[in-house]
């Protein structure tokens, strides 16, 4: 088994900065793709960003330029640093990994933006 716990959400004002972490333990290989994905009440969850354990990054294009993924191997951690930040980046921000054909997903954190 995996979990996943993110940390790090919270209220910011527009043009502010946060940064999320997800901490991965449990049964885990040496490689593995972790990212983020956010959702509004109602509507469905959106791929936000993810790191291969090769270290290839994708990010969406709503936040390209804005967001930053980065990988601590030795922590099996995740971080999503967020700048710029607008209201329509207000949500709940999800942790996933993908391991060996399964999906994990940590509990959700919140991240508003005020404008």
């Amino acid at each position: 088994q995996v979990q996943l716990v993110e940390s790090g959400g919270g209220l910011v004002q527009a043009g502010g900065s946060l940064r999320l972490s997800c901490a991965a333990s449990g049964t885990l290989g040496a490689i593995n793709t972790m990212g983020w994905f956010r959702q509004t009440a109602g509507l469905e969850r959106d791929f936000v960003a993810r790191i291969t354990g090769a270290g290839t990054i994708n990010y969406s294009e709503s936040v390209k330029g804005r967001f930053t993924i980065s990988r601590d191997g030795a922590k099996n951690q995740i971080n999503l640093q967020m700048g710029s930040l607008k209201p329509e980046d207000t949500g709940t921000y999800y942790c996933k990994l993908d391991r060996l054909g399964f999906t994990y997903w940590g509990q959700g954190i919140q991240v508003t933006v005020s404008s």
